[in-house]
């Protein structure tokens, strides 16, 4: 939010609109609101879907029962497995939601640090993005990653979410390069594509973290019924922050 906020408020850009009107708030607002929106949609869409499967798995084996035969044993553990596997928790399914939503706002940021820090130059420019990317990477990482592990997803599909984590910083850096000796970093033009982009993946990240991720673990049974560890968790969040 601080880069949005210092790219759409440079000096290189005109009074009117820009120094008019706070588009870094706006933006991060409106993003915020589109992830809420994105977040309800799909997890109804994941619930309704499921609950489907659960029906049509449910009719099944009422009309087996009702036409007076009984499959093999071992035809029924794959039936009673391919049951538990599509029929999955309201729990498991926001986690899914929330991974892939989390994964879209961090995607978006790794790809815009990736291309300042390929576009730049500068030893002086090149350090501290090196620093915020290492940083950025690693706990967005660990976040990232716990979240697709509360999933379950299936292997290839965690694999191709990871892979697509550890692409995106890179080949934002690719384009960098590839862009520097045509890229200003102070032309108007790279100024705002920059700063929206930053303002959105801003306002994701911050519902993503207050709402999907803070407000869920904070109001877990396990942190309510527990005086210490509540304590012990509203700390570590404002040490933190």
């Amino acid at each position: 939010l601080p880069e949005g906020y210092e790219s759409l408020t440079s000096p290189c850009l005109n009074e009117n609109p820009w120094g008019k009107f706070p588009f870094t708030g706006f933006v991060a607002m409106v993003s915020a609101i589109e992830t809420l929106m994105v977040d309800a949609f799909a997890t109804s869409y994941y619930t309704k879907s499921h609950g489907q499967v659960r029906n049509i798995a449910g009719d099944e084996e009422k009309t087996e029962e009702d036409g007076g035969f009984h499959t093999h044993a071992t035809h029924d553990h794959s039936h009673c497995s391919g049951l538990i596997e599509n029929s999955a928790s309201p729990e498991l399914l926001r986690h899914r939601v929330i991974s892939q939503v989390l994964e879209l706002g961090i995607v978006v940021h790794s790809v815009i640090i990736g291309i300042s820090l390929g576009a730049s130059q500068s030893p002086k420019t090149i350090r501290p993005l090196v620093a915020a990317l290492t940083f950025h990477q690693f706990f967005e990482g660990m976040g990232l990653g716990g979240c697709i592990c509360q999933a379950k997803f299936k292997g290839r599909v965690m694999a191709i979410m990871a892979l697509f984590f550890s692409l995106t910083t890179p080949i934002g850096i690719g384009i960098g390069i590839g862009i520097s000796n045509a890229y200003n970093e102070n032309s108007p033009t790279a100024l705002i594509v920059e700063g929206i982009f930053n303002s959105a993946s801003a306002g994701i990240l911050i519902y993503m973290a207050l709402v999907d991720l803070l407000a869920a673990d904070f109001m877990n049974p396990k942190v309510q019924v527990n005086g210490k560890l509540q304590i012990g968790v509203n700390l570590s969040l404002l040490v933190g922050a």
